[in-house]
């Protein structure tokens, strides 16, 4: 896995009318629809933000992760049109010795069955697995998130097994997590 390269700089990955991308300031009325939406936190941690403000500052959290090689948010954009940000696409938990690392994503629910959950993973599987050069890839999901586990599937990951009381998931306390992985040797070409 190529570290220098994954944090070089922000991905700019685009495909089928997705582009994933580097969040900035200008998206911050976006990021608002999605990081205040209280339907987006049933599956995932955390707690919905309350004021533009708190997401104007999680812009700048999403850069200093960046450059402590922590996580990497990308903001979800459909590319045709005015490159509306509808969701983040998140590459965290960096296992350089096992060349794994973990993603995660969320959609704004008003592009829910679109695909554009299913197209941004299949991006991020390119961009790591070609350009990176990880080995695997891994998602946990809430045992109740059917639709995180649909999209899952369709981009060939494999259901590892059920963690039971895996982590503490801030809002949510110690919650069960699916475990998904692919490997590049079991992708399927895109």
């Amino acid at each position: 896995m190529n570290k220098q390269l994954l944090f070089q700089q922000f991905p700019h990955l685009e495909s089928c009318g997705i582009l994933l991308k580097k969040v900035d300031l200008a998206d911050a009325e976006d990021l608002y629809e999605i990081l205040t939406n209280e339907n987006l936190f049933k599956y995932r941690t955390g707690n919905p933000l309350k004021n533009l403000a708190a997401v104007k500052n999680v812009i700048g959290h999403y850069e200093r992760d960046f450059n402590k090689h922590k996580t990497i948010y990308l903001g979800i954009y459909l590319s045709a049109g005015n490159n509306k940000l509808v969701g983040i696409a998140e590459i965290y938990d960096f296992d350089y010795k096992a060349e794994r690392v973990e993603i995660g994503y969320t959609v704004n629910d008003n592009y829910w069955g679109k695909g554009i959950a299913t197209k941004a993973t299949a991006l991020m599987l390119d961009f790591l697995f070609d350009i990176i050069g990880v080995n695997s890839i891994q998602a946990s999901v809430m045992p109740a998130n059917e639709k995180s586990k649909k999209v899952l599937e369709r981009c060939s990951f494999t259901h590892d097994g059920t963690l039971r009381q895996a982590k503490h998931w801030t809002g949510k306390g110690i919650v069960d997590l699916d475990i998904y992985s692919i490997l590049k040797s079991e992708r399927k070409p895109t």
